[in-house]
């Protein structure tokens, strides 16, 4: 996974060096301003630093270095009060995401304290200068308060940084399809030029006999280490057959290298187009486990538009999928997740199955073996990428993954979910009543907060169903 870059500013202001006081306050604050770095630097990802800025020229220079040297967002930090058209401009200006963190040294501010602490914990008002400013301005932004040793701030502030490195990664994207959408679903419905045009992401199809091409360069080599690596990862739920399990990894690495050969970050595939002259002849269920586990997006059906999401989310969250909901479970309060052979191999909880399949849906197809696996139990964000009369929108809802038994539905892909605040009943309603596709993603170790974020990077209005 590629690491986030945060151009990592700190606000300050000119009067304290015109005055004298900056001679006090910044042996101290500049110190914990590499600290707060470091701190960032120890969450995964890559700091761009600068001297304190204080004035329009220094702020508009960091902003231009952060963009040149490629950040994916700006973390703002003020060491003191800072007037906000100083850095308006700048920070308003840019395309970058912008997270404020609103942080002190000081964990005891009570009256026993002493004042003269003052100097070296008073941004919080400079934070509200800006942040008006943003909002005056138009400009989104993300915000995380809190004391640095007695509070989740900087988790926060990475869950945002993450948020936001996955939303720059949609454009610019390159997603494959085999086989096209499936014929007479339209709730994901999307053309290659509106695909290209609201997202940023290019459509890739396979060249007339590429797949084929493909699927006949595999090795004999190839195929034995495919097939020991499924016997190291899944059990046999029954006894493979040997015939089936190498026409698979043929089927599977001829996907593989069609990703890796057009440099595609995530793809579909069609089932009903499997066979034919579509140049795979077995649906390739294990690779697009493998896939999404490796950050490569997927959804199935043809639906490039939530396998692009997912590939934008795997950028930046390992523990994103792609979802479907399959039946309601009234008595318990929950919902099954499943699909045909399909889910986040990263996800699982033990040890997964595999089996040969009677696949019935293609055209002169061979039966596939397939893996199923179970999803751990776990927080999680269920959210749907969807489009309404007014445009597109994103619904966002706070889930909990189940714990269940690991060989329940053995012989499916499966995961129960309840939603964190309402009943099945609500939800199903709400989702419905937005008017959400049957395609989905689940995203672990996020937050709402997080996904309206990453929404609001992309231009998309957000629907809460909390």
């Amino acid at each position: 996974m590629k690491k986030i870059k945060i151009g990592f500013l700190p606000l300050y202001i000119k009067l304290y060096d015109d005055c004298g006081s900056g001679a006090i306050g910044r042996p101290r604050l500049e110190p914990f301003y590499e600290r707060l770095a470091c701190e960032l630097e120890a969450r995964g990802f890559e700091v761009i630093r600068n001297e304190f800025c204080r004035i329009k020229p220094e702020f508009a220079a960091a902003v231009e270095k952060f963009e040149n040297a490629g950040a994916d967002c700006i973390v703002t930090w003020h060491a003191a009060y800072s007037p906000s058209l100083e850095s308006i401009d700048a920070l308003a200006g840019t395309k970058l995401p912008i997270i404020v963190l609103d942080t002190t040294e000081t964990y005891d501010f009570s009256p026993e304290q002493n004042p003269a602490e003052i100097s070296f914990c008073h941004g919080i008002h400079g934070v509200m200068d800006m942040c008006s400013l943003l909002r005056q301005r138009g400009k989104d932004y993300a915000i995380c308060a809190g004391h640095i040793e007695h509070s989740d701030v900087l988790d926060r502030v990475a869950g945002y940084v993450r948020a936001a490195g996955a939303a720059r990664s949609l454009a610019g994207s390159r997603a494959g399809s085999v086989g096209g959408s499936f014929d007479g679903m339209g709730d994901f419905l999307i053309d290659d030029e509106n695909l290209l045009s609201r997202f940023g992401v290019t459509a890739v199809y396979p060249k007339d006999g590429e797949l084929e091409e493909l699927r006949k360069s595999i090795t004999d080599a190839e195929i034995e280490a495919e097939i020991k690596e499924n016997s190291e990862l899944f059990y046999e739920i029954e006894q493979i057959d040997t015939e089936a399990h190498i026409e698979t990894a043929r089927n599977c690495l001829a996907v593989r290298k069609f990703i890796e050969n057009n440099s595609l970050d995530a793809f579909t595939i069609n089932f009903r187009k499997i066979g034919g002259d579509s140049g795979i002849t077995a649906m390739p269920f294990i690779e697009a486990c493998k896939a999404m586990a490796r950050g490569t997006g997927y959804a199935g059906e043809g639906d490039i538009l939530t396998a692009s999401l997912v590939g934008a989310l795997l950028k930046t969250y390992e523990g994103a999928t792609f979802a479907e909901i399959f039946c309601p479970d009234w008595k318990n309060n929950s919902l099954l997740i499943s699909h045909m052979g399909e889910y986040n191999l990263a996800l699982v909880k033990g040890k997964p199955g595999m089996k040969k399949i009677n696949f019935i849906y293609g055209e002169n197809t061979l039966d596939p073996v397939v893996s199923y696996g179970c999803y751990r139990a776990g927080e999680a964000v269920f959210i749907n990428l969807f489009k309404a009369e007014d445009g597109y929108k994103l619904l966002i809802s706070p889930i909990e993954m189940l714990d269940v038994p690991e060989r329940a539905f053995e012989f499916k892909v499966r995961g129960w979910f309840t939603p964190r605040t309402m009943s099945i009943d609500s939800f199903l309603e709400d989702l419905s009543r937005a008017g959400a596709t049957h395609h989905s993603a689940i995203i672990y170790g996020s937050t709402v907060r997080e996904m309206e974020f990453f929404a609001s990077i992309l231009g998309l209005p957000t629907v809460a169903v909390i």
